[in-house]
């Protein structure tokens, strides 16, 4: 196996994560922690490449990867000594171990297959792995003020391009298939500088609003509809994620009333967003609101999660979540309300935690009469 030699200094936000990801290592008592979870390897090296693993120690570091990436991994992280594997991932992982006297290995009990964890087991001989239950992923869940103007920047774009896209009025949407229209939010996100879309893009019509996770598909959108629009982009690697209902003519009086309710919820949902508060607080918040309305089953899921490198990550924002909120969390306050064969409304922002309250991350308008379609 080929290695390359490092001699240049890591930037200071890697240096500032290595050593979190350290204090873990030595609080569960491993001699070295293998990452295999592409966003842990990118969040703690700075290396975006595909198949590749991270092996931090107590004072050293090792990228596994291989010849497709050699040069990549030369731009990215030239402060990281790489192991350019040219057979199984496993060989690199106890070539890199050799001569290091470790004793337990930490892994990434949700990032590791059955088969990748079997042949370690084998390959370490005496030594042992150790899974971690998530307690790396939750390194990840205060943001640094580097990752918050990823993120601002992910949310003007996804914003911006929304926007452009409405302007256009109902005539950009009325006629034209609801893949069609993902398709030209997508573009336009890419336009405003995007890397690509946080997720598929959802464009659901009619009755397909009520299905909270719908796939855009070739139903044509018609004059007087609901239309909801999930989507979100990707800025320097972090994500946004936003939901918006638009209206292609007069708004149903049913609909007209659970929108409003649906605000409300997210209004008393965002008031309730604050450092020191459990993750659960907000959900309820929002679920009282609802249920007080008559629509407490109507809301299927839970009121939102964390986002940055992933769409999804912690913290959850849902029932039972006992975990505290803190300041520099980032998260998505989204309420909705289902109704099957009628039509769902749901209205999502991003939020940063602070210590006396939360703050959206964006500027979209959410009133009912700004979402009406001229």
């Amino acid at each position: 196996m080929a290695k390359t030699t490092t001699s240049v200094k890591r930037p200071a936000e890697i240096a500032r994560r290595l050593a979190g990801l350290r204090r873990l290592r030595r609080r569960h008592r491993v001699g070295a922690v293998l990452l295999t979870n592409p966003h842990n390897v990118r969040y703690f090296s700075g290396f975006t490449g595909e198949d590749s693993f991270l092996l931090v120690g107590r004072r050293w570091l090792r990228l596994l990867t291989d010849g497709r990436f050699t040069q990549q991994a030369r731009v990215e992280c030239p402060y990281i000594r790489a192991i350019v594997r040219k057979g199984r991932m496993v060989d690199a992982v106890t070539a890199a171990l050799a001569g290091r006297r470790v004793r337990r290995l930490g892994i990434e009990g949700s990032y590791v297959s059955v088969r990748l964890q079997a042949e370690l087991a084998k390959a370490l001989g005496k030594a042992c792995t150790k899974p971690f239950k998530g307690e790396i992923d939750a390194l990840r869940e205060v943001k640094s003020p580097l990752e918050l103007r990823a993120i601002r920047r992910a949310v003007a774009v996804a914003e911006g391009a929304f926007a452009a896209l409405i302007a256009g009025g109902r005539s950009r949407f009325v006629g034209r298939t609801e893949r069609e229209v993902a398709a030209e939010l997508e573009y336009l996100m890419r336009m405003r500088g995007a890397e690509r879309a946080s997720f598929e893009t959802v464009v659901a019509a009619g009755a397909h609003s009520a299905m909270p996770h719908y796939r855009p598909g070739q139903t044509r959108i018609r004059r007087g509809q609901i239309v909801l629009i999930d989507w979100g982009a990707v800025a320097g690697g972090y994500c946004s994620d936003l939901t918006r209902v638009v209206f292609t003519g007069r708004i149903p009086p049913q609909i007209a009333a659970i929108y409003e309710t649906v605000l409300r919820a997210q209004r008393a949902a965002v008031a309730a967003v604050r450092s020191g508060e459990r993750c659960e607080s907000p959900d309820a918040a929002a679920r009282k609101v609802i249920a007080a309305d008559g629509y407490g089953r109507a809301f299927v899921h839970g009121l939102g999660h964390g986002i940055g490198l992933q769409v999804h990550e912690l913290p959850a924002l849902a029932p039972g979540r006992r975990q505290r909120l803190r300041t520099g969390m980032v998260a998505t306050v989204e309420p909705g309300i289902y109704l099957p064969g009628t039509g769902g409304v749901r209205i999502e922002d991003d939020v940063l935690v602070g210590a006396r309250g939360a703050r959206r991350l964006g500027r979209l308008p959410r009133e009912l009469e700004a979402m009406r379609l001229r």
